[in-house]
C-alpha cells in the first residue's frame, strides 16, 4: 500500500531542498521524522510536514497500517515556475532576477 504528499510552489530552489531529500531517501518513516527533526535548514522543516502528511494520507487509506513500518519509496524534488522580478541597475538599465520554486513529491510503502 502506497501513499502520497505532494507540495507544490515552494519559495525554494529544488537543488537547497535535495540536500536534504537526498538525506532521508530510503529511511524508516520514524528515522526519517527524527533525522529532518535535527537538520537547520529550512527545507527540513518543509520535508517534515509533506512526511507527516504522507503518513496520514497512510492512516486515511488504511486505518490499521503501522507507522513504524512505513518507510519513504520516492522522494523528488523538481523545479517549479519562476517568478521573474527586475532590478534597477545604473544608467537605466535593468538586470533580471529569478526568484525560483520547487515542487516536493513524497511517496510511502510498507511493501519492500
Amino acid at each position: 500500500m502506497e501513499s502520497k504528499a505532494s507540495v507544490d510552489q515552494v519559495r525554494m530552489s529544488a537543488r537547497k531542498m535535495r540536500l536534504v531529500a537526498n538525506e532521508i531517501r530510503g529511511y524508516e518513516y520514524p528515522e526519517a521524522v527524527d533525522v529532518l527533526k535535527h537538520i537547520p535548514r529550512k527545507s527540513s522543516r518543509i520535508i517534515l510536514k509533506a512526511l507527516l502528511s504522507a503518513a496520514a494520507n497512510a492512516r486515511v487509506i488504511n486505518p490499521s497500517v503501522d507507522e513504524r513500518a512505513l518507510f519513504i519509496k520516492k522522494i523528488f524534488v523538481d523545479g517549479g515556475p519562476l517568478m521573474k522580478r527586475f532590478m534597477p541597475r545604473a544608467r537605466g538599465r535593468a538586470d533580471r532576477i529569478q526568484k525560483k520554486t520547487s515542487k516536493l513529491t513524497i511517496v510511502l510503502s510498507d511493501e519492500g
